[in-house]
């Protein structure tokens, strides 16, 4: 396990908690190593010529990149929102593995077709940029596996504060996550009061204990502020069923709104439009589910 250094300089009392997130190498460079998005799709994941990844416009929208600033700088970000509104409903949305690519910003688009201010922060940007490798053991040993989710947590709150001041009301918030996002989704929804609504799709529910991922949605289903929808395929190798189950118990434990619902025969990453694992059936389904649990929940 890399050992941390004690920081350089301090700026402040929040930069100072902030470097004690980071890894030591990343801590005496001060920056950011991806600074702005690209469009397409992440090398490792290209769609073949059989698919087709949904393309939502920017009709009626106000789309692209946008800076966060958060303790150490600033952090990109994909908004879209609809054009000239404002107190609008905020949803953070959480990457893959592979980064904030063109679907993660195509599933923004679509929420703000539906009228939402969407939120997608590149949240490994301090590590490395998933978007350019092309292949996934390198991404996740070289890249995801560094990221604390103590992190992750202040990178959301800060998306928060940028949306409620650029046309979103934060006090309408909600979340929701794809894979390595899925679990963040379960975690955020403990971590800030605010949140109403999740909608957590396929995230890892149980794994490996370390500094950087101290606890997992199962440690914290009667934490849950908001309530969280999970949406899972029970042909999903990489997260057992017996470990939904475990969820589904904890959640009627604890007495909360949360609910998971599993697709039969439907493998992980199943909403994923541009890869192979896509599932037409749940993954329309699942998103009208999205939909209708937000406005449920008031968001």
């Amino acid at each position: 396990m890399q050992t941390k250094e004690a920081p350089i300089a301090r700026k402040s009392n929040e930069q100072s908690e902030f470097d004690s997130l980071l890894p030591a190498t990343q801590v005496n460079r001060r920056g950011f190593i991806v600074t702005a998005l690209g469009a397409g799709f992440a090398l490792s994941v290209q769609p073949t010529a059989a698919q087709s990844p949904i393309k939502t416009g920017t009709e009626g929208l106000v789309a692209g990149e946008v800076k966060v600033p958060v303790a150490d700088g600033e952090m990109v970000a994909y908004r879209a929102m609809p054009a000239g509104k404002t107190g609008l409903s905020v949803v953070l949305v959480v990457s893959e593995i592979f980064g904030v690519h063109e679907y993660i910003a195509d599933v923004c688009r679509r929420l703000a077709k539906q009228g939402y201010l969407a939120i997608a922060p590149e949240l490994f940007a301090r590590y490395g940029d998933p978007r350019k490798l092309t292949n996934v053991q390198d991404i996740i040993s070289g890249i995801v596996a560094k990221v604390p989710d103590a992190g992750v947590m202040a990178d959301l709150d800060a998306c928060v504060a940028w949306a409620g001041k650029n046309g979103g009301d934060a006090t309408r918030l909600a979340i929701t996550g794809f894979c390595w996002g899925g679990r963040h989704t379960w975690l955020y929804a403990a971590h800030n009061p605010a949140v109403k609504a999740g909608v957590a799709w396929y995230g890892r529910i149980d794994g490996e204990v370390n500094d950087r991922t101290p606890t997992y949605p199962l440690d914290i289903a009667a934490k849950l502020k908001g309530a969280v929808l999970g949406l899972y395929g029970s042909a999903d190798q990489g997260i057992p069923l017996d470990d939904v189950q475990s969820m589904k118990d904890a959640i009627a434990k604890a007495g909360g709104k949360s609910q998971i619902h599993v697709y039969e025969g439907a493998p992980h990453a199943f909403h994923a439009d541009y890869r192979p694992t896509y599932r037409k059936e749940p993954a329309e389904d699942g998103w009208k589910r999205l939909l209708a649990w937000l406005q449920l929940h008031g968001v």
